[in-house]
């Protein structure tokens, strides 16, 4: 069940990303963690007590919305657009 539901901006162009090896569609306009958020009920476990966390100041200041890219990068899902054809590992379930 998604944490967040959208009720905002439903006709925007769709953008397909995968996520943990599943893929998902997220819109124009959308940040990672909005679009991580519309499919998923978590962004990822906390890294030190394995708690769900969904990030938390959304402004890229706390450093609780770290995900990797296909690519190894690690960004802030808060402050990173969504674009076509990302691939993108949370912790949470990830696959390679």
């Amino acid at each position: 069940m998604p944490l967040l539901y959208r009720v905002a901006r439903q006709n925007e162009v769709p953008i397909r990303f995968m996520l943990n090896g599943r893929p998902c569609e997220g819109r124009r306009g959308d940040t990672l963690l909005s679009a991580i958020l519309t499919v998923e009920e978590q962004l990822r476990p906390s890294d030190f007590t394995q708690e769900p966390r969904a990030g938390f100041c959304q402004m890229s200041a706390c450093q609780d919305c770290w995900v990797t890219l296909q690519n190894g990068d690690r960004v802030r899902a808060c402050s990173t657009p969504l674009a076509d054809g990302m691939h993108v590992m949370t912790g949470a379930g990830e696959t390679a």
